[in-house]
């Protein structure tokens, strides 16, 4: 067992699957709302006003990830076509028909964390793209299957980059998903790329929680940085999509927590 991996008890699992509702049913909402002429700070003021409702915390505003010098300015990741994770929200960036808006939430109560994403087609889409939404939608219900005690991490990286493989997109490198729990980052890094594996593998066992988080495009498994040190693209310009589901791992076979 790596250092540092928290095992969570099943009283501690049903304080996470707490926030994790909290963020499936704020996803629920905004995946309804969003609609061509709103912008994607629209889609942030919903995700903030729903998640106070319900009496939490939005896990990314202000907050600084291991992976960042500075601290996250909004609520929610949205991420529009080429973006592939972290894109800021902003009041100019306005949604068009067959546009894949990708929303990545977090939520925080009483101390536990809980972290889900969609990726919305937006009107009508092209062939491709529905293609990519079933790859990326398809991978993380298999990779959720392989999240079973017992199992290695890599099986659930294999799951998610044959089946990219299979529909003829790419996974992206060097994103991915993670532990959740008390921090809504925590190990392990839970790959999408075997490229991203390396030469350790881990054992899934009872207690651990996951963030499992398929981040495909059509064109590339590379990406570039914008200069608002967040947004992250793909390399080529081609569409991504990303989906994401928390995960406590057990005996009896995993128990996804961001399902309503």
């Amino acid at each position: 067992m790596k250092k540092g991996i928290e095992l969570y008890s099943f009283k501690e699992i049903e304080k996470i699957r707490a926030a994790c509702r909290v963020v499936a049913e704020v996803l629920s909402v905004v995946a309804k709302s969003i609609k061509p002429g709103m912008s994607t700070w629209d889609i942030e003021m919903i995700v903030r006003e729903e998640t106070k409702k319900r009496g939490a915390k939005p896990a990314f505003l202000n907050y600084k990830p291991p992976f960042s010098n500075v601290r996250y300015p909004a609520a929610a990741c949205i991420s529009v076509n080429d973006e592939v994770v972290h894109g800021l929200p902003k009041k100019d960036k306005v949604i068009k028909e067959g546009d894949l808006v990708s929303v990545d939430f977090g939520a925080i109560i009483n101390g536990y964390a809980g972290d889900s994403a969609i990726t919305v087609a937006v009107g009508e889409v092209d062939p491709d793209r529905k293609r990519l939404l079933e790859a990326t939608k398809k991978a993380l219900e298999r990779a959720v299957e392989r999240a079973v005690a017992g199992n290695w991490l890599s099986d659930i990286v294999e799951a998610i980059h044959s089946t990219a493989e299979e529909y003829g997109v790419y996974p992206v490198l060097k994103y991915g998903g993670h532990g959740i729990g008390k921090k809504v980052h925590e190990e392990p890094f839970v790959p999408n790329n075997r490229k991203d594996l390396g030469k350790k593998d881990i054992k899934l066992r009872q207690g651990m929680v996951i963030a499992i988080e398929p981040m495909f495009s059509l064109g590339t498994e590379e990406t570039v940085s914008d200069g608002d040190g967040w947004t992250v693209r793909t390399k080529d310009g081609s569409p991504a999509a990303h989906f994401e589901h928390t995960v406590a791992v057990t005996k009896q076979g995993p128990i996804v927590l961001t399902e309503i």
